[in-house]
Parts: C-alpha cells; sequence; structure tokens
C-alpha cells in the first residue's frame, strides 16, 4: 500500500459500515506486511466526547505524535490507523499534517479513515501524498458477500437462505454478524435459516429508506417486516413522516414539467441516481393513487395521535399494505 491512505466512507455510516472501514484498513495494513499487534489506532473523538486537556491536541489525539515518531519497541513496522480523522480541529489537522511530512520518506503506512470532510490544514498533504480509496454504503448484497467470507474463514457453510437470515437479523451491523457467526461456529450439523431466526431475536436498527424502498417495489410481506423492525428502535410518527416525505417527493415528480426543475424543487442533482429514481417513481404513480395514499397518511398520523397505542400497529399494517398497492398502480 501507499504509505499514507485516505479510506473515505460514506456519510453517516451505520454500525456495519464502521465495520466495514476498520476491516477495509486492518486489510491494507495486513498487506503492507503490518502484523495486527503493530497496529496503532486512535480514535479521533467527536465535538463534546474528549476528557478535556490543555495544549494543541486533545489527550485522545495524542498518540499520534509518538505513534508517528518512533517505531515498534521491538524494532519491528508499525502501522498507523486514525480513525475519524475529519473529526480533527484545526489544531490538530495542522500537527497531523506536519509530522505526516516529516514521515513522508518513512516505510511506515498510515490510513486516515473518515466519514465526512478532512480539516483544511490536513487537506492539501492528503491529496497530494495519499492513495484515496473510497468505501460505499453497504447494502445487503454487500453485507452478504460479506458474510459469505467470514462464514467461510470459520468452516461454516451457509446456503442463502440461512445469510439472508442473519441479515434480517441483524441488519448490516457487521460486528453483531460476526459474534453470531462465533457462536455458530460451535453448531453441530448444518446451519440453516430457521435455526438463526430462532436462536438470534434481534431486530436490526434499520434505515428509513428500506421501507419506502420496500413500498416502492410493491411487497407488502417485505414491507410489513421492515415496519416491525423500525418500530423495535423507532417511534411510529417518525415513520409516517417518512413516509409523507416520500409521497411529498411523488407529488412533486408528477407536479414538475422535467427532472431537472424536480431536482431544483427537491434541492438536488438532476443526474444523479436518487433523484432520478425519485422522478421516475413519481411519474409512474397516477394522480387518484397518490392522492389516495396522502389521505391515508394524513388519516394514519390523527390516528397515532389521538387514539389508544393499541390502534397504532395496526394502523401502520393497513397502511403500509395499501401504499405497496397504490404505489404498483393496483
Amino acid at each position: 500500500m501507499s504509505t499514507l491512505t485516505h479510506l473515505k466512507g460514506p456519510p453517516n455510516p451505520g454500525p456495519g459500515d464502521r465495520r466495514a472501514l476498520l476491516d477495509r484498513a486492518g486489510e491494507l495494513l495486513a498487506d503492507a506486511g503490518i502484523e495486527s499487534s503493530d497496529v496503532i489506532r486512535i480514535d479521533v473523538p467527536g465535538r463534546g466526547q474528549s476528557v478535556g486537556g490543555e495544549g494543541l491536541l486533545r489527550p485522545e489525539v495524542e498518540p499520534i505524535v509518538p505513534a508517528l515518531q518512533s517505531g515498534s519497541l521491538f524494532g519491528g513496522r508499525t502501522g498507523v490507523m486514525l480513525m475519524d480523522a475529519h473529526r480533527l480541529q484545526a489544531d490538530e489537522a495542522a500537527v497531523v499534517a506536519d509530522l505526516l511530512a516529516q514521515d513522508a520518506g518513512a516505510s511506515r503506512p498510515v490510513v486516515l479513515i473518515t466519514s465526512g470532510k478532512l480539516p483544511l490544514p490536513l487537506t492539501a498533504h492528503v491529496k497530494k501524498n495519499a492513495k484515496v480509496i473510497s468505501v460505499r454504503k453497504l447494502a445487503d448484497r454487500d453485507v452478504a458477500q460479506w458474510v459469505h467470507g467470514a462464514a467461510r474463514r470459520r468452516g461454516l457453510r451457509l446456503g442463502s437462505d440461512a445469510i439472508q437470515a442473519l441479515i434480517r437479523r441483524f441488519g448490516s451491523d457487521l460486528g453483531a454478524i460476526d459474534q453470531a457467526l462465533d457462536q455458530l461456529s460451535v453448531s453441530d450439523g448444518p446451519v440453516t435459516d430457521q435455526i438463526i431466526l430462532e436462536r438470534f431475536r434481534n431486530r436490526p436498527d434499520q434505515p428509513l429508506w428500506k421501507l419506502t424502498d420496500a413500498l416502492g417495489k410493491g411487497e407488502a410481506d417485505d414491507a410489513i417486516r421492515r415496519l416491525h423492525e423500525l418500530l423495535t428502535h423507532g417511534h411510529p410518527l417518525v415513520l409516517v413522516a417518512a413516509v409523507e416525505n416520500d409521497l411529498r417527493r411523488k407529488a412533486l415528480a408528477a407536479a414538475a414539467p422535467d427532472i431537472a426543475t424536480f431536482a431544483k424543487w427537491i434541492d438536488a442533482k438532476p443526474g444523479a441516481y436518487p433523484t432520478r429514481k425519485a422522478w421516475q417513481a413519481g411519474r409512474a404513480m397516477s394522480r387518484e393513487d397518490l392522492n389516495r395514499a396522502i389521505d391515508a397518511v394524513r388519516r394514519a398520523d390523527a390516528t397515532l395521535k389521538g387514539m389508544p397505542e393499541e390502534t397504532h400497529l395496526p394502523t401502520l399494517e393497513r397502511l403500509v399494505a395499501a401504499l405497496c398497492h397504490w404505489y404498483q398502480g393496483n
């Protein structure tokens, strides 16, 4: 690997995305011949998360100085992993940039992991000297590939149904899936989807777009399952707001004369995939179905705010099932 690598993750990463970034950084350092015991990992705290201290560097960031100035205690090579480097304060970024410039001729590999913009004092050095690797947000198919490899390393043979069962239980939380695979690796006999679903009762904390995506595909069973999973971690009104926002975009797409106007109304780029997808979905939905869907969401919102809690889940289940039909024009 290059001496300096900038590993760019997606914005607002979930637990699985962060695990994927750390795994990728570990692979890069291993490829450079660095043993895991010789990797110095430094986690940059977010705003208000530091224990405090004096000087240019917060206590959590201070280890970056000896890490970039000295080698292994046993004479071997070390690697440095700076997690959440985008959280560096301006003074800290200037110090890191200076240390990296002094260390430019060394063979010590350094990986900067970010899910946001680097501070300006560090941007110029990284742009000029770093190899940039972008890691996109995990989709279910990415998680499935990761699970397949992780299971194989443990000698587990999982079919596609078993892998999907793990994703259904844990979503994209690779850390939780990793622990589940550790438990399954001591099981006797084949591991089936039924075994996984009976043994693990977790429901993943999933993004709201997975519900609206299932609605768009007209997959009622999947949409209701997503609804139940989201309700484990979120409030019903948040889900209704997400559906209402999705319908608002569809209404704007139906009213816009062209995609450029639609993109301007939602403050997005006309050529971006999410914009094109929202535009096509809005144009495909009839005005009658759109009006029915909007009215149903408003009535569901009123029920959640004014009726007993026992009515909330049946109301949302009926809403989701109906939306699947209206989104498809059925």
